[in-house]
């Protein structure tokens, strides 16, 4: 772990006081002797008047841009943190001063062996954005005879953040261990899979050849489609940090003014949104896990029939076929208040343990459901009725799924965002038909020759094997029995030994005692055979194997 970056984390950590969010009973006692050091820092009548959210959230604006994703990342775990500590996450902003045009341009020539000016036919040097870890570029491709083509945009990413963020994803490791260790609630929370999977989201955005690849694949999903319009990637142009994009002009999504001015149908548009997400989920399984609203603008063309238009494809997400069913069922269930089908659900998924009082857990949902669903359908947060389930399952010991994370960020993204469009969209009009429809079609015929005509080739391929691996496995069972056999004599026998072992010493240790009180001077002199006798006997037991 890098000293230097260790003692700036530790001076940030005590210059807000973050060793108070943690309960005092399970604090070690070298975190209560930072309290100490940390009333001698500046900022601390400051600090003293902040809550404990905004206090986490100055801390990792100071450790800076790395620790502010995190934090972006926790935003959207209200299963795990206080309402307050998401507030107040909520409001962290990626936005960093850009690093000079001249590096830019540099790293630009170096990985496409040519100058910029041999590129594109125009290159603004001044930055459309900058982020944490690229900033992006307008320009213009050549046309033919040399003259001015397509306009796009040019994603780089910056100098040395590759080692910047290995050593802030070690420090992180470092930390979700502690919480693992000291926090009471630290292991059901899997701290380390949270920052196992914010790696793989950090280093998927550092792999710009991934994100065009993700991009393509969302593009190939949505060809065609009214709903949804993806940039296009420029393969020629494209290397592992450096990514051509189509330039696209439309309206960003929370610039509603905009909007309105163009007649916009925003009904349609929120009904749009939530329509998008659960294709994505459950008919590609591969949906863009990053649709917060700076990713998302909205076409200019037929407003009465808006297109969204999403970039930034670095982060995707997908389900397991098993959890997209139990996932659909548990929905289902619930909007039609069948509890005890919900907790059945949840133990038959895995997501709480086997062994789960299915009544109680029944219970345990309907009073925190049967309020909610008691409001009109189009004033329920289809994301905090989900979010409530999994903080209800905490209390039976249900653990941080981490392939769900993604998906529940997803969900609270789509829905805030389509209320802040449409404050009346009623998510379940569209979900419920869309998933009553999804089911159907999972068991229809035409799904199962689908997967037949999928699986087929491999399953005839192995089909001549079948003989031979049943006749492997019936040998192997045979085999098994008589080692099973041989184990359980061996074990029994170590268990007995091990029994007589012990009695000889208990037996051993009793007697050496009598022989020592026998020894003692008053009786020595009396009954010295004896002594001797019983000594010699415990030592012959103690030794004896």
């Amino acid at each position: 772990m890098p000293i230097a970056r260790s003692l700036t984390i530790a001076r940030v950590f005590l210059r807000y006081r973050l060793n108070e969010l943690v309960p005092a009973e399970h604090q070690p006692l070298w975190l209560r002797a930072l309290w100490v050091p940390a009333k001698l820092l500046p900022q601390g009548s400051k600090v003293k008047n902040m809550g404990r959210g905004e206090r986490l959230r100055r801390a990792l604006e100071d450790l800076g841009p790395i620790y502010v994703k995190f934090g972006q990342l926790l935003s959207t775990r209200p299963d795990l943190l206080p309402v307050d500590m998401v507030r107040e996450l909520n409001q962290l902003q990626d936005n960093v001063p850009p690093y000079p045009a001249e590096q830019c341009i540099a790293r630009i020539e170096a990985a496409l062996c040519a100058t910029v000016d041999e590129l594109f036919a125009e290159f603004e040097r001044e930055p459309l954005a900058s982020a944490s870890v690229a900033q992006v570029h307008a320009a213009r491709l050549k046309g033919r005879n040399g003259e001015s083509g397509q306009a796009v945009v040019v994603k780089v990413l910056r100098p040395g953040i590759h080692k910047v963020i290995q050593q802030d994803l070690e420090l992180l490791h470092h930390i979700a261990r502690w919480i693992e260790r000291y926090l009471p609630d630290g292991r059901r929370m899997r701290p380390v899979e949270v920052v196992e999977d914010y790696r793989h989201t950090i280093e998927g955005e550092l792999d710009l050849v991934r994100e065009a690849s993700n991009g393509s694949e969302l593009k190939r999903n949505f060809a065609n489609s009214p709903l949804l319009y993806i940039p296009e990637v420029h393969w020629d142009y494209t290397r592992e940090n450096v990514l051509v994009l189509e330039r696209i002009h439309g309206i960003p999504v929370t610039d509603l003014a905009q909007l309105r001015a163009q007649n916009t149908n925003m009904e349609l548009l929120a009904e749009r949104g939530v329509e998008i997400f659960f294709k994505q989920v459950f008919e590609h399984n591969f949906f863009h896990a990053d649709m917060h609203p700076g990713n998302i603008f909205v076409s200019r063309e037929h407003p009465d029939r808006p297109q969204y238009i999403a970039i930034d494809t670095a982060i995707v997400g997908s389900l397991t076929r098993e959890d997209q069913y139990y996932l659909a069922r548990n929905l289902l269930a619930m909007f039609r208040r069948d509890y005890r089908m919900v907790a059945e659900l949840h133990v038959q998924s895995g997501w709480v343990r086997r062994d789960t009082p299915v009544n109680a857990f029944e219970a345990a949902i309907r009073s925190v459901c049967e309020p909610i669903f008691e409001k009109p359908l189009g004033e329920i947060s289809f994301a905090r009725v989900l979010i409530s389930l999994f903080q209800t399952a905490r209390r039976f010991d249900m653990e941080v799924q981490p392939q769900l994370v993604l998906l529940q960020k997803t969900l609270l993204n789509i829905e805030g965002l389509g209320r802040q469009l449409y404050p009346q969209l009623d998510l379940w009009k569209t979900a419920h038909p869309f998933l009553e429809r999804w089911m159907r079609e999972r068991i229809h015929p035409k799904t199962i020759v689908g997967e037949i005509r999928r699986y087929g080739p491999e399953w005839l391929e192995k089909f001549p094997q079948l003989p031979q691996l049943a006749f492997s496995a019936l040998e192997q069972g045979r085999e098994l029995g008589p080692r099973l056999q041989q184990l359980s004599e061996q074990l029994a026998g170590s268990r007995r030994r091990g029994r007589a072992r012990y009695a000889r010493m208990v037996v051993g240790g009793l007697l050496a005692a009598g022989a020592a009180l026998l020894a003692s001077p008053g009786l020595l002199a009396q009954v010295p055979a004896m002594s001797w006798a019983l000594g010699a006997t415990a030592l012959a037991l103690l030794l004896w194997p």
